[in-house]
């Protein structure tokens, strides 16, 4: 292998980060790129390899959520402005640095909202309008191709916050969600000349190990309360990542 970090300490946290993440249906794209910039891996590493893995563990995710809790109405209507979004995004790759702070100061109130700091929530699930959901997929889509993600850090708190859905229901279509962004911001990638390093696929089987035990514990063993819990930590940790990395 290329890469010194790629030892048995950086897999195994790479294991707990893809669990953390796919407890509640995300991909884990902000805490791959976090952990690799702090082993100081080259950007040129990190961007790829956070769309690969996000799609390995996003696709895992929604295997195990999607029974009960996919809402395909309103996956199909976010998709529909997310994808030609996350491929521009992809393509034009945009230094990201002049989004990460207004990014998480979003995430740091959807942290806070989910977890009761602003009072309790209301539990009625409403029909959100067509166009505002197509707008919102296209902006969680752009920012996801310029950044690497997948899009569900962003996408999961606003289905909890405005009622599109429950957490779990929101766990379902954000793991499908990142699965087809993560997708359409490789192939944007790859128009513009990119390529997936090799040593990303040495990453494959961590990542599938906790994705598949994090998206089992989170769709079986886990109660909806917890689930909250659980992605308002996600999010103040990749609020953390955006401010400091």
């Amino acid at each position: 292998m290329l890469y010194p970090e790629l030892n048995i300490v950086f897999l195994f946290i790479l294991v707990m980060v893809s669990f953390m993440y796919a407890v509640v249906g995300h991909g884990g794209a902000s805490g791959y790129l976090a952990l690799m910039a702090i082993c100081a891996f080259p950007v040129s590493f990190m961007k790829p390899t956070a769309l690969v893995l996000n799609v390995v563990v996003s696709a895992v995710a929604f295997l195990f959520f999607r029974k009960g809790n996919f809402n395909r109405r309103l996956f199909l209507w976010l998709v529909l402005g997310s994808i030609p979004a996350a491929f521009l995004g992809g393509y034009l790759s945009i230094p990201a640095q002049y989004f990460k702070l207004i990014l998480g100061g979003f995430l740091l109130i959807g942290a806070l909202r989910i977890s009761g700091f602003f009072g309790k929530e209301k539990s009625r699930i409403v029909q959100p309008k067509l166009l505002i959901v197509i707008i919102a997929g296209m902006i969680i889509g752009l920012l996801s191709g310029m950044i690497g993600i997948g899009g569900g850090i962003i996408l999961s708190p606003l289905i909890v916050i405005l009622g599109w859905g429950t957490m779990k229901e929101a766990a379902a279509i954000s793991a499908l969600f990142i699965l087809v962004n993560s997708l359409a911001g490789l192939t944007g990638f790859f128009v513009q000349g990119g390529f997936i390093p090799a040593e990303s696929f040495w990453l494959l089987p961590a990542v599938l190990l906790g994705g598949s035990l994090g998206a089992y514990f989170g769709s079986q063993r886990i109660s909806a309360l917890s689930l909250r819990y659980i992605l308002s930590g996600v999010l103040a940790l990749a609020c953390l990542k955006l401010v400091i990395l």
